[in-house]
C-alpha cells in the first residue's frame, strides 16, 4: 500500500514554462548549453550552472551553494511560484514518433522504499547516492522526478481521461518537437480518490530514477537522525515522482559497444563464441533480432546473427534469462575479459533510439572494435527481477517519458 502524496510544487509562471523547462544538463554538447546559456535568461540550466555567471567552473559544495542562490533569485523574481494547495499533477508528453504518456506528479514516501513497495530493479553506485544526496540537503529542493510505473487501473485511468478534457495550466513543445501538458488537479474529491488508489495498489515499481530515489532516503534518515521530533510525515519523507501506468512505458535496449577483442584474432573470436552461440554471418545485411536471447553483431564490416545454445546456458532465475545478463556471462566477461561493467572503459553503451546504424557508423570508424545489438527488455521481466530482488547489469534499460526539469520543483 504506497502512500502517494499531494504536495505543493513551485512552479513557472504559465508565460516562462517553455523557457525554463530543460533536459538534463549532460544531456546537452557544450555547444548546446552555451547557446541556451548566453540566448535564455530563463532556462533552468541557469540554475543547476550557477557558474557560467561568473565564466568559470564551479564544483563540489560551492557549486551546490550557488544553485541554491540561483533558484531563490528565480523564486525572488517569481519567475517560480509555490502552489497554495497540495494537489496532483496530471502531466502529459506527446513526443515527436506521436507517442502518447499520461501520468501523475506526486510525492512517494522513502519509508515505502525502504519497505520495498516502491520495488527497484537496478543497482545503484554510492558515490553517486552520496554525492547527490549532499546535493539535495544544500539546495533544499529537487526538480527531476522519478519515473515510477504501476499496474493499469481503470478508475485513475477514468479520473485522468476526465481531467484532461479541461484546459491545461501548460502547454508547450520543444526544440525535440515533444509537446508537453500539465494539469494542477487540486479539488479534494479528486485528490482523495487518487489518493485512495494509490493505496490499494501493492506496490509501484521504478523505471528511471535509482540513484534519485536512494538519495532521497539517505537524505531522509539524515534529517530524521537531527530531528529529535521527526513524526514520518515531514517533507523530506517523499520524493517527486511521475507515475505511469505500465501500459504507457516505453522500453528501448541499449546495445553493447566494445573498443577490442581482448588479444584475440577476429578468428579465435569466432571460435570462441562458437561454444555458446550458433553464429551466421549476414554480411552488410543490417540484422536486428527477433526472439529473446537472439544477439546481432557487428564486426570487421559484416553483421552477424548469434542465437544462444540454451544446451549449454542453465537458467535459474528471472536474472539469468535476461538478455543483457546472457550477454555479460557467456561474452564479455569470459571472452572479451570485461570482469566489471560498471567500470572498464572498454565497453560503452548506445540506446535504442539511436539503432544499428550508429553502432556499424562507431565500429567502422575505428573508435571500437565491434558492437552487439539486442531487444529491448520487456515490463514484465523488469517487474519480475524487481519481484524477485534481484538487479539487472547497468544499462539494461532506456526508459521513456522523460520529463523536463524545473517544470514542477519539490521542496523540503
Amino acid at each position: 500500500m504506497p502512500k502517494i502524496l499531494p504536495f505543493r510544487a513551485v512552479r513557472p509562471t504559465r508565460d516562462k514554462v517553455s523557457l525554463i523547462a530543460s533536459r538534463p544538463y549532460d544531456s546537452y554538447t557544450k555547444e548546446e548549453r552555451d547557446s541556451r546559456l548566453r540566448d535564455n535568461p530563463f532556462s533552468f540550466l541557469h540554475i543547476v550552472n550557477p557558474g557560467y555567471k561568473y565564466h568559470k567552473v564551479i564544483s563540489g559544495k560551492e557549486r551546490y551553494k550557488l544553485v541554491r542562490n540561483r533558484y531563490q533569485e528565480f523564486k525572488e523574481d517569481e519567475i517560480f511560484v509555490k502552489d497554495e494547495e497540495p494537489g496532483y499533477y496530471i502531466y502529459k508528453i506527446v513526443n515527436r514518433d506521436q507517442l502518447v504518456f499520461h501520468g501523475i506528479i506526486a510525492a512517494a514516501s522513502v519509508e515505502d522504499y525502504r519497505m520495498d513497495r516502491i520495488k527497484k530493479h537496478e543497482e545503484t553506485i554510492e558515490f553517486r547516492e552520496t554525492m547527490f544526496r549532499d546535493y539535495l540537503k544544500t539546495v533544499g529542493f529537487n526538480a527531476e522526478s522519478v519515473l515510477l510505473t504501476h499496474p493499469d487501473d481503470p478508475n485513475l485511468e477514468r479520473i485522468v481521461s476526465r481531467v484532461v478534457q479541461s484546459r491545461a495550466e501548460y502547454e508547450f513543445t520543444t526544440t525535440y518537437r515533444d509537446t508537453h501538458y500539465l494539469w494542477y488537479v487540486k479539488d479534494k474529491q479528486t485528490v482523495d480518490e487518487i489518493r485512495e488508489i494509490f493505496k490499494r495498489m501493492p506496490a509501484v515499481y521504478i523505471a528511471d530514477g535509482h540513484h534519485r530515489s536512494s538519495s532521497s532516503y539517505l537524505l531522509a534518515e539524515d534529517y530524521k537522525n537531527e530531528n529529535k521530533e521527526h513524526t514520518g510525515e515531514e517533507p523530506y519523507n517523499f520524493f517527486m515522482s511521475y507515475l505511469i501506468p505500465e501500459s504507457d512505458l516505453k522500453i528501448y535496449e541499449f546495445n553493447r559497444l566494445v573498443k577490442d577483442l581482448n588479444g584475440l584474432s577476429k578468428e579465435e573470436f569466432l571460435i570462441k563464441l562458437d561454444a555458446m552461440y550458433r553464429i551466421e554471418d549476414r554480411g552488410a545485411e543490417y540484422y536486428k533480432p527477433s526472439k529473446k536471447h537472439h544477439f546481432s553483431m557487428y564486426l570487421d564490416g559484416s553483421f552477424y546473427s548469434l542465437y544462444l545454445r540454451k544446451d549449454n546456458y542453465e537458467i535459474k532465475n528471472a536474472l539469468d534469462a535476461l538478455d543483457t545478463k546472457i550477454l555479460d556471462s557467456t561474452i564479455l566477461k569470459p571472452i572479451l575479459g570485461i570482469k566489471e561493467a560498471r567500470k572498464d572503459k572498454r565497453l560503452n553503451y548506445s540506446h535504442g533510439r539511436m539503432d544499428l546504424a550508429y553502432v556499424k557508423s562507431v565500429v567502422d570508424s575505428g573508435v571500437y572494435k565491434v558492437g552487439f545489438g539486442l531487444l529491448p527488455v520487456s515490463t514484465s521481466e523488469l517487474k519480475q527481477i524487481a519481484d524477485e530482488g534481484l538487479t539487472m547489469p547497468p544499462k539494461s534499460t532506456y526508459i521513456e517519458p522523460k520529463l523536463r526539469s524545473g517544470v514542477t520543483i519539490y521542496e523540503f
